[in-house]
């Protein structure tokens, strides 16, 4: 099965953006005659893979490389790179170069920029005087769709630029991806943003719509309706709980990367040989279409129905008493068995990790420290924690959790915790935990926490879910509602003035947008303006971009898909952001000092 996901049923034409950005990137390996050696950016190789085959690389006599600190050994006299316009990478090409030249090895050397040029990168190069023997150019790669209804920014650092580092670009690119998209499919009347980098994007798009004007004769009526910009840190809760869907779970314990698990060749019933296997995660399979969103309890039902039913049909072969258009049947089901047999054993997988007491503590402390309860009971866990030395992430994610409804500790016991922290792990994580204090994640209390009267107002703890035939999005936590997905809900059924009280208690600024198609004067601002006029006049379901700015999980992508599903909504969403993330993945990047 292909990696690159099938996008045929997409609410949107995302096969043309894809093929533009494939067009792309061949048209610049066409300009380069001959024989040449391609470079990557190791963390553009998996975004690439969701592009375009190898094989249609190859066949424009690609040679391909991955880019490190190593020179490039190849007999290509013609070397292009491919890179993010990040410094460190900068270095190692001007080493590459000045290896090839101690050598005495004469190439042409060629360094595309994704998705641009930036003078920081390039006074390397003149720091490095290899900068007269280069060509430089651009790739203006600012999305790629991970599936039928999501798109990346790719951008894996864009949380910690915005909160610890105060980079911003990552927000002009989100930008820039946006206003690209109302290239293809019109202006996004309607823009509701809530957060610091949400609103700033808001205002940006108004400011490249002036410089830059879609023209609505050539791209028709808008097929976006209405645009709702969350930055991450509005809700940096419910990346801290563990997913329950099934999909979500992949994500915790697999790590899904570029739609795709990479697993243990035993895992899936193979030879101990320590081989990894590639798993492509997307709609293209149709059983894990059905079955990613529910609740992974649902999940390892719906498995053992399929199987059973499988099971039963080959007993009534083998009875001999089928006609020829039943054995037919039959042997179409027989094509679903590779795919049900995949997602038993990914999920018999997961079952060793949800079956643990341990799994089942930590839910429970997960559930009380939302509620609010037991503040003793939490920090008691949390300390023990620490000193048993679990691994330094699981703990910070629950500290996280703990602060962020607590809005933040005592100063007695943030002190305490954080040096039983650098006692237990080592002083070498104080960056680490200043980047989280500067973040907001982990802090001392300078006022009481109002958490208890957010969750009353939007909702956010439903007692009773039933995580098999749900009817609220609760059941993707069984029993806590995410609350940026709650903040989507208000947003398309009547906008935020309904709940603009709450909506003020969550980190900064949001805004309204009515926007035209083409002079600045026809933007207004609205501020608390109703979700009326969202509505698409002549009965189509209304198609909803809601982008994160910071990352999404899959808990929240599967929390949206519900609501679409539901009867009487007539909205369809395409969720962008930045990258697919977990609170692993989101500490990973805030404690490590990466680049």
């Amino acid at each position: 099965m292909a990696q690159i996901p099938n996008l045929d049923n997409a609410p949107l034409n995302l096969s043309a953006l894809r093929e533009q950005s494939q067009k792309e990137l061949l048209n610049i390996l066409k300009k380069i005659r001959g024989k040449k050696c391609l470079v990557i950016d190791p963390r553009l190789g998996g975004t690439l893979s969701l592009l375009i085959q190898t094989s249609l690389l190859k066949e424009n006599g690609v040679e391909l490389r991955h880019l490190s600190a190593d020179p490039v050994q190849t007999e290509c006299t013609k070397v292009i790179y491919l890179v993010r316009s990040q410094l460190n990478l900068m270095k190692f090409i001007s080493s590459h170069i000045h290896n090839d030249v101690s050598k005495g090895v004469q190439r042409e050397y060629f360094v595309y920029f994704v998705p641009r040029r930036t003078v920081a990168c390039e006074k390397i190069f003149e720091e490095e005087k290899v900068h007269s023997m280069l060509t430089f150019g651009e790739y203006p790669l600012y999305m790629v769709p991970l599936d039928e209804d999501v798109l990346s920014f790719e951008l894996d650092f864009a949380l910690k630029e915005c909160l610890v580092d105060g980079d911003t670009s990552s927000v002009w690119h989100v930008a820039q991806a946006i206003h690209k998209l109302e290239f293809a499919f019109g202006v996004i009347p309607n823009v509701r943003a809530k957060g610091k980098a949400s609103t700033k994007v808001a205002e940006l798009l108004n400011s490249l719509q002036v410089e830059e004007p879609v023209n609505a004769d050539d791209v028709g009526l808008p097929e976006i309706n209405t645009l709702i910009l969350l930055d991450r840190e509005v809700d940096m809760l419910t990346p801290m709980c563990f997913q329950l869907s099934y999909e979500g779970l992949l994500d915790e314990i697999l790590q899904i990367n570029n739609g795709s698990v990479e697993v243990d060749g035993t895992i899936m019933g193979g030879q101990q040989d320590g081989k990894k296997i590639k798993i492509p995660l997307n709609s293209s399979d149709k059983l894990y279409k059905e079955i990613r969103d529910l609740n992974f309890e649902v999940v390892v039902q719906v498995l053992r129905q399929k199987a059973t039913s499988m099971q039963q049909d080959y007993t009534e072969v083998k009875s001999m008493s089928q006609s020829v258009s039943e054995l037919k049947d039959f042997v179409k089901k027989l094509n679903s068995l590779p795919e049900i047999a995949r997602h038993i054993n990914l999920a018999q997988h997961l079952q060793s990790f949800t079956c643990k007491p341990s799994f089942h503590a930590r839910l429970d402390i997960e559930q009380t420290i939302l509620e609010l309860q037991n503040y003793e009971i939490c920090f008691e866990y949390i300390e023990e924690m620490i000193h048993k030395q679990e691994p330094i992430v699981n703990v910070l994610r629950l500290l996280v959790l703990f602060s962020l409804t607590n809005s933040g500790l005592p100063k007695k016991h943030f002190d305490y915790l954080r040096r039983e922290i650098l006692h237990s792990y080592g002083f070498e994580h104080m960056p680490s935990l200043y980047n989280l204090e500067k973040a907001g994640l982990f802090k001392k209390q300078e006022s009481r926490s109002n958490w208890l009267a957010i969750t009353r107002a939007m909702q956010l703890i439903v007692d009773e879910t039933d995580t098999a035939n749900p009817n609220d999005i609760s059941y993707i936590f069984s029993g806590y509602a995410p609350l940026s997905i709650r903040l989507v809900q208000h947003a398309i059924r009547s906008g935020w003035r309904s709940i603009e009280e709450t909506v003020k208690l969550l980190p900064g600024p949001h805004l309204d947008l009515k926007r035209g198609s083409s002079t600045v004067s026809s933007f207004e601002t609205v501020l608390g303006a109703q979700s009326n006029m969202d509505r698409v006049a002549d009965g189509r379901r209304s198609l909803v971009l809601v982008v994160f700015i910071g990352g999404v999980t899959f808990a929240e992508i599967a929390a949206l898909r519900f609501l679409s599903s539901q009867d009487g909504m007539g909205y369809d969403f395409i969720i962008g952001t930045t990258k697919v993330v977990n609170g692993n993945t989101i500490l990973e990047t805030l404690i490590a000092n990466n680049n």
